[in-house]
């Protein structure tokens, strides 16, 4: 659908003789921060390569933007931040920016407006290295909004961050959203949940739930995302036993 910015039918992942998905379904809509939350684990990054054209994937499809995912075509629509700071840290924030911008064919001005947009121009001239670790977040966020893409999509950006730090990044999340742009960012805090504006919640390969914030917290009747969780999670495990033997059948099936 053309409201969706992704759309996941069937999808397929294997690992050595283990099914990391074995006929996923989702959709991400557009202009708003989608959360994609769940145990470390649980497929969050794989689902996030797939998505962005990367992974190898047995079988279904991905569709991103209105194109399969890893077209040529969505290589300046789409931008990707691994784990970690993915810059150099013997460079200046400037001079990573510029880099980076010139490796996309980005204008030379794209640098200046990009590190004014994450608040990173008093630290334009400092190294990355010398930087704090929520600052270093911030210059590979610069990096991945660089050439103003419509889908952003984020691994675990504020792992090993503190909340006043997390607070922050999420705070930009939700301005670069508000501007637009499709935000889709995994993370393994449940708190973060309440940041989003639709969540994806992730446990060993399967979504226990697509649901808004407000709906997590009334459908499991706790005042807290981790305790929702918790919840979902005992309630998947009362599944009817011949339900999860049709789940292993599929997923045998899916390794044929």
């Amino acid at each position: 659908m053309m409201n969706n910015a992704v759309t996941v039918e069937g999808l397929r992942v294997r690992r050595g003789r283990h099914d990391v998905f074995a006929g996923l379904d989702l959709a991400i809509p557009r202009g708003q921060v989608t959360g994609l939350l769940g145990p470390s684990g649980c497929g969050k990054t794989t689902l996030l390569r797939a998505i962005v054209g990367v992974q190898r994937v047995r079988g279904g499809r991905v569709d991103v933007l209105g194109e399969r995912a890893g077209s040529a075509s969505l290589r300046r629509r789409v931008a990707y931040g691994t784990q970690g700071a993915a810059v150099y840290p013997d460079l200046s924030v400037r001079q990573n920016l510029r880099y980076f911008a010139t490796v996309i064919g980005a204008g030379k001005d794209e640098a200046e407006r990009v590190m004014d947009r994450v608040g990173l121009t008093p630290f334009a001239g400092q190294t990355v290295g010398a930087l704090s670790g929520g600052q270093a977040n911030r210059v590979s966020l610069g990096v991945a909004l660089l050439g103003d893409p419509e889908l952003v999509v984020l691994d675990e950006p504020t792992v090993g961050l503190d909340p006043v730090l997390r607070a922050e990044l999420w705070a930009l999340f939700r301005a670069i959203a508000d501007a637009g742009t499709t935000m889709l960012v995994s993370s393994h805090v449940m708190d973060e949940a309440l940041r989003c504006d639709r969540l994806i919640l992730l446990r060993e390969g399967r979504i226990v739930a697509a649901t808004t914030p407000a709906r997590l917290l009334q459908d499991t009747g706790t005042t807290d995302p981790e305790r929702a969780f918790l919840a979902l999670i005992a309630r998947d495990a009362e599944v009817a036993p011949e339900h999860r033997t049709t789940r292993r059948e599929r997923r045998t099936e899916a390794g044929s």
